[in-house]
């Protein structure tokens, strides 16, 4: 999505889960305007805050005028048999993009081409790589193509439904799956506690959650260098963001097992779409 938009808004890592959240990108021209959805990859919930999740990949599926199919080179085509039987099933037009092709060989790539060709057999097939940007021009035209007309559902200067606190939490949380291991990074939420907007600086306060107490002690890290590792790359990316300076302030807080308690979900936004 940050491609097609052409803006960064949504966090990037190479580890599943990335995405949590439903995040709508917007471009507009003269006469267009297109809503991406970027939403939460396919999985098999263990969690409450994985079962919401998944309700954003299916509210997304139902709302869509056209589905972009994500898949890749590395991941098994044949993983997500379910939802891509629903993909085929849908109304929508369907385009398939096979990313990551810069990792890979011509020939697998031709291979995957032809069992997407006959898998979805009415949808187009393009293969991609999204660092790279190569072969993504025509993804965009193809899409003004396929569109339906219809009056804009946002104004024309808005490019996301989000507001700026999502952002600084969404920025924190990449830091966090970047800098730490195993499960620690899925057991956080980062809940922006204050958000003071002045001319030259942006003075923040979060708080980064976790579930078990073992959990605070590693995000800490030693005389509290991982944490300041995190508040530092996490500030920069900020300033770069908001063009402006930010004091950032990060304190860390047990909320025992909050990915499966309705109530934590619904405090951080899970219960809102």
């Amino acid at each position: 999505m940050n491609v097609l938009v052409g803006e960064r808004l949504s966090i990037i890592t190479s580890k599943m889960q990335t995405t949590r959240h439903r995040i709508k990108g917007i471009v507009n021209g003269d006469d267009f305007q297109i809503v991406y959805s970027d939403t939460p990859g396919i999985l098999k919930p263990n969690y409450k805050l994985q079962e919401t999740m998944m309700k954003f990949v299916n509210t997304a599926l139902i709302d869509a005028d056209i589905i972009l199919y994500v898949t890749d080179v590395v991941e098994s085509p044949g993983k997500n048999e379910e939802y891509v039987e629903r993909i085929k099933s849908s109304e929508a037009a369907v385009i398939v993009l096979i990313n990551k092709i810069d990792l890979s060989t011509q020939e697998k790539v031709m291979e995957l081409y032809n069992y997407w060709r006959e898998k979805l057999p009415l949808a187009d097939v393009y293969a991609i790589s999204a660092t790279e940007k190569f072969n993504t021009a025509p993804i965009f035209d193809r899409i003004l193509e396929l569109l339906p007309e219809g009056p804009a559902y946002f104004p024309k200067d808005e490019m996301t439904d989000r507001n700026e606190r999502f952002f600084v939490s969404e920025i924190i949380r990449e830091k966090i799956l970047l800098f730490y291991d195993k499960e620690v990074p899925y057991s956080v939420e980062v809940e922006v506690e204050q958000f003071k907007e002045e001319d030259k600086i942006l003075n923040l306060m979060c708080v980064i959650h976790v579930a078990r107490e073992s959990q605070k002690g590693i995000i800490i890290g030693h005389q509290g260098q991982a944490l300041k590792r995190v508040g530092m790359e996490a500030r920069l990316d900020m300033e770069e963001f908001f063009q402006k300076k930010v004091f950032l302030q990060l304190f860390v807080k047990v909320n025992k097992d909050w990915r499966d308690k309705d109530r934590a979900l619904g405090g951080f936004g899970y219960d809102m779409e």
